[in-house]
């Protein structure tokens, strides 16, 4: 297995669907800017209720491996 050196970034992603679906819209847009993301971590879960309707968010720390110089 190689040696990997990671960066690490804190994202949010929110839904009005569902928990996973606001995760994937994180990771989601963080892959249009970021190369190699290999892995996430739920930090937190929230949501807010608006005229009876569900809103969820995340905060995800999201990995990506450093490129060679």
């Amino acid at each position: 297995m190689p040696d990997h050196v990671y960066r690490i970034i804190e994202v949010a992603g929110s839904a009005t669907t569902s928990i996973e679906d606001a995760i994937q819209n994180a990771v989601s847009r963080a892959s249009r800017t970021l190369r190699g993301i290999n892995w996430f971590e739920v930090l937190q879960t929230r949501g807010q209720v608006e005229a009876g309707k569900l809103q969820y968010q995340v905060v995800l720390k999201v990995g990506f491996t450093l490129e060679e110089p």
